[in-house]
């Protein structure tokens, strides 16, 4: 990691002390470069524009706006970019809100230090991360459509998170046509045909996988 790029972090909190440690916490780190720091959605907005960020750390409560509400507003400013909600709050609707604004991970501000590091590494990566806690009493009040098969969820997760027929096929070692053939009938059975309202109907029943 040595001659690797740091990644560039902001962290986005109203609380000064809470910056404080987040940021002697990551700065301990050799990879990691805490570049920037607000206390307000205002604030985060002004330094985008100026610092070259990799990762934004985003409390909820911030105080103009909350930050969920600040990660719609980036994402669609700024397609692509990479957000990790850390919160003291393990309410299911605000994890749900934070993956439909476009966030990327959800941790709670009691996880060890270790998982926030994960989070990030795994963000930055490509991927996703959430705390096992909120991940857990996610999947525990998951309701599922009975009328979908287990197979019809797997494909309709896979379809919410952007995934093509082709990449669906590679991914569960189906041929293309089976997989349009869940799709026909996932649409069939919800009476949905647009994407669109297809990730919606995914992320409100809490089809996404995390």
């Amino acid at each position: 990691m040595s001659d690797a790029k740091p990644i560039r972090i902001a962290l986005i909190d109203d609380h000064a002390l809470v910056r404080d440690g987040v940021k002697a916490l990551l700065s301990a780190i050799p990879h990691f470069e805490v570049v920037a720091q607000a206390e307000s959605g205002a604030e985060a907005l002004e330094l985008l524009q100026a610092t070259e960020i990799d990762l934004l750390l985003i409390d909820i409560g911030l105080k103009d706006m909350n930050g969920l509400e600040l990660t719609r507003k980036l994402c669609a400013l700024y397609p692509g970019i990479k957000i990790l909600i850390l919160s003291m709050y393990d309410n299911q609707e605000y994890v749900r809100t934070s993956i439909s604004a476009g966030a990327f991970g959800y941790v709670l501000k009691n996880a060890p230090s270790q998982e926030l590091i994960a989070a990030i590494e795994a963000i930055v990566a490509g991927g996703s991360f959430y705390s096992p806690e909120v991940a857990r009493k996610l999947a525990s009040n998951t309701r599922k459509d009975d009328e979908l098969t287990p197979r019809e969820i797997q494909v309709l997760s896979m379809i919410a998170k952007g995934l093509n027929n082709k990449e669906m096929a590679r991914e569960l070692d189906i041929s293309v046509r089976t997989v349009e053939t869940y799709r026909l009938s996932i649409r069939r059975k919800l009476n949905i045909d647009k994407p669109a309202a297809l990730m919606k109907y995914a992320l409100e029943h809490g089809l996404i996988s995390i």
